[in-house]
């Protein structure tokens, strides 16, 4: 059998709602990668999380079974700060909106990070932080405002957790955006930096990146010039797979990362275009047959402009 991971040499994995929903593992996401390291496939952990260090992240994917290590893990923290440190000049003063993982990498990378707008920074860096308070976004508001450049982590809207969806740093952006308006130079998905550096760390020279959202992993990757595998144990799931639009949409669909030891899904003859409308022809009966159909109803619908709202609603076992 021939594996979907056979045309690629490296598999970067976004974390949260694709790897582990909180303190959970995702059903068959061990198994899977245990088994593409056994196979020799070089893999990566990409998180947009600024929060957290990198050994938390490692420790937290040791202790649910992960083979992981610090060479294995990047967050959008690391890669802000490796970018400032090119662009800003050493001591520079810059406000943190963010956590201490955040303000150590900065301190790390010879920046002085400070706490308020009346402190003179001349950037403002934002990064999710679970205890953000609104006088924190009111300073980082206010020295925007008065001209110091402004810099984001990423611009994740949301985060998927065990309990449900919940704010991410998008929401610290539009809160600021909404105040003095502009817009950050981000480095996490969809941006480049993230998936650039990602890339050139592992080596590879025809990477895959499995992602749970459109908005950051599907789009990241198609930034990138990167082949991605959206998986549905997160965030989006079957409505918005069809409201993407060209440069939006992934490469392949999967339940989970397991997908990438399974066959590629080929478009079948499960749909057809009836008067303007994407009909099934049978509605399979397995959540494997139903994912293939949807994947027919997708690439119809994209390339027919064919209504296929109708069709979803009979593909019952998506989310």
């Amino acid at each position: 059998m021939t594996a979907l991971i056979d045309a690629y040499d490296a598999a970067l994995f976004d974390l949260d709602g694709v790897i582990y929903l909180g303190p959970q593992a995702v059903p068959g996401a061990v198994a899977a990668t245990d088994e593409l390291a056994r196979r020799g496939v070089k893999l990566m952990y990409v998180t947009n999380n600024a929060a957290r260090s990198a050994q938390t992240v490692v420790d937290q994917l040791v202790s649910l079974g992960f083979a992981a290590d610090l060479d294995s893990v990047l967050t959008s923290a690391q890669v802000a700060a490796a970018k400032l440190e090119e662009e800003l000049p050493a001591g520079a003063k810059v406000l943190v909106a963010g956590t201490d993982n955040l303000r150590g990498l900065l301190a790390q990378a010879g920046l002085q990070p400070v706490d308020g707008a009346d402190d003179g920074p001349v950037a403002v860096v934002l990064g999710y932080d679970p205890a953000m308070g609104w006088p924190r976004l009111d300073e980082a508001a206010l020295a925007v405002q008065r001209g110091a450049a402004w810099y984001a982590t990423n611009d994740d809207r949301s985060r998927p957790t065990e309990r449900g969806i919940v704010l991410g740093v998008g929401g610290m952006i539009a809160a600021i955006r909404t105040a003095v308006g502009g817009q950050p130079t981000t480095f996490g998905k969809p941006f480049r930096p993230m998936m650039d550096v990602a890339r050139a760390r592992t080596g590879a020279e025809r990477p895959i990146f499995v992602g749970d959202r459109i908005d950051t992993d599907i789009i990241g990757a198609n930034n990138a010039a990167m082949d991605s595998l959206m998986v549905f144990t997160g965030a989006h799931g079957k409505r918005d797979l069809l409201a993407a639009g060209p440069g939006q949409r992934p490469t392949h669909i999967g339940w989970d990362v397991s997908a990438l030891l399974q066959p590629r899904r080929e478009v079948g003859r499960t749909a057809q275009v009836e008067s303007g409308e994407v009909v099934l022809t049978q509605v399979p009966p397995t959540r494997e047959g139903q994912l293939d159909a949807l994947w027919d109803v997708a690439n119809l619908a994209w390339a027919s402009g064919a209504d296929a709202q109708a069709a979803l609603d009979q593909l019952a076992e998506l989310p």
